[in-house]
């Protein structure tokens, strides 16, 4: 019998090579001898995609780099032969503000150590770059990510302007004699399910602002100046540059997905596929008998595109049955078949306490990769047709 474990993270409790562990070590458990488990954590672009990559073969690097409010902090990237995954909230990310969001971070966080990132991978030799994004903290259309690649951002009287997106109002030229060269020779993926431009009333200030602190105050503000940015940017690299804030996915991570179409060519893919090509699911479903994926909350977003779909297109594709397992479940067992589930496990299936599926998460999947290592048993003992 052979499985392949195939999870997202369960966010707030466990990543998704723990949650793979937890589910093998059930299975192998409630089976016993003759089953083979093949974990392979995966993600859909934004937290945990780094945790994927290692998991497919990439090599983690470290290195310091500006965090969100200008203090050093040090991130994690990945690489493998000449392409790395940057997943920028390890960088720029909302959870790496000290006491949480507010108003003056929402004007104040910037995207320089994304910037600094890539800037890292280009000195590994790395000439393919996967940016993850997902998590920011930043809404500065992205200027920070130019700035760590070496772009100075001046004011009318020459005097370089601080980082964040209120700043950005107050820009008069941008200096990109020292920009790296090395991007002009790089390829871009940009692993993004957003699809809202820059700017407006869909833009990132208006939709994205507030969960990072903004005020209505603040979202008029940052819209204001991010559009003054494009003014500027447009004047100094060429009117692509106005269409680009305009584009599906400029407004992800606070703009970064501005920068990144605009400056870097980069093309816009669906997260989770950008992650299952490289991990290269499909490619290793081939000859196994079922696949488990799953994630912490399996719900209405979970349909549009979320690790747990995308896992099981691949396994229907590859005529493998696929099985969910989840923290909870709020989909309708008609939503779970018309999404390709045979059957659905909830951790609160065994406790109803919802904290205590959270701080228990581990042995509560042991539990349950038990029950389903039980059930395997069975049918391959009667060889029976696995209705999972």
């Amino acid at each position: 019998m052979r499985v392949v474990i195939a999870p997202d993270k369960f966010k707030g409790s466990l990543s998704a090579p723990d949650v793979a562990k937890h589910l093998a070590t059930g299975l192998q458990a409630g089976f016993g001898q003759g089953i083979e488990a093949t974990r392979i954590p995966v993600a859909d672009g934004g937290e945990g995609t780094i945790d994927a990559a290692i998991g497919s073969g990439f090599t983690r690097r470290t290195t310091t780099v500006t965090g969100p409010l200008g203090e050093p902090v040090k991130a994690d990237f990945a690489i493998k032969d000449q392409e790395a995954v940057i997943e920028m909230a390890a960088a720029s990310g909302l959870a790496l503000l000290p006491e949480g969001p507010s108003s003056e971070t929402a004007k104040k966080a910037n995207s320089i150590g994304t910037g600094e990132l890539i800037r890292a991978a280009l000195d590994l030799g790395c000439r393919k770059i996967i940016l993850g994004v997902g998590g920011s903290a930043n809404t500065d259309a992205g200027a920070g990510v130019l700035r760590g690649l070496g772009a100075v951002f001046l004011d009318k009287n020459g005097n370089e302007l601080p980082g964040g997106g209120a700043a950005l109002a107050d820009i008069d030229s941008i200096d990109f004699s020292n920009f790296d060269v090395r991007i002009e020779a790089t390829e871009f993926v940009l692993a993004s399910d957003v699809d809202n431009p820059l700017l407006g009333a869909s833009g990132a200030p208006a939709i994205f602002g507030p969960q990072k602190g903004a005020t209505p105050d603040d979202v008029a503000e940052l819209d204001a100046a991010a559009s003054h940015f494009v003014d500027v940017l447009a004047a100094t690299t060429g009117q692509h540059a106005k269409y680009a804030a305009k584009a599906e996915g400029a407004g992800a991570a606070g703009g970064v997905g501005y920068i990144a179409i605009a400056a870097l060519k980069a093309e816009r893919r669906p997260g989770i596929d950008v992650v299952l090509e490289f991990t290269e699911l499909e490619r290793r479903l081939k000859g196994a008998d079922l696949v488990i994926t799953g994630e912490g909350s399996l719900d209405e977003q979970s349909l549009l595109g979320k690790t747990p779909m995308g896992v099981s297109r691949a396994a229907q594709r590859a005529g493998v049955p696929v099985i969910a397992v989840c923290g909870r479940s709020t989909l309708s067992r008609e939503q779970l078949t018309d999404a390709g589930f045979h059957t659905v496990h909830a951790l609160t299936d065994l406790e109803k306490d919802v904290q205590k599926c959270i701080a228990e998460a581990g042995p509560l999947l042991e539990q349950l990769g038990k029950h389903i290592g039980v059930y395997l048993a069975e049918r391959t003992e009667n060889k029976e047709y696995l209705n999972v």
